[in-house]
C-alpha cells in the first residue's frame, strides 16, 4: 500500500470504529422504526398524488 492510501484507510478505520462504538441498540432501534415509517409515508403518498393527478387530468377533460 502506498502511503496516501494507507493513511485513509487507517482513518476510515478508525472512524467507524468510533462510530460503531457510539451506536446504542436503542438508536438502531428507532432507527428501524423511523425508516419503516417513512417508507410507509411516502408510498402512500406517491399514491394519493396518482389519484389526485388522475383525478385532475379528467376533470380538466
Amino acid at each position: 500500500m502506498s502511503e496516501p492510501t494507507h493513511t485513509k484507510a487507517t482513518t476510515l478505520g478508525g472512524a467507524l470504529t468510533i462510530l460503531f462504538a457510539n451506536i446504542t441498540s436503542p438508536d438502531i432501534v428507532k432507527t428501524i422504526v423511523l425508516t419503516g415509517i417513512g417508507a410507509v409515508v411516502s408510498f402512500v403518498m406517491s399514491i394519493l398524488f396518482k389519484a389526485i393527478v388522475k383525478w385532475w387530468k379528467t376533470r380538466k377533460g
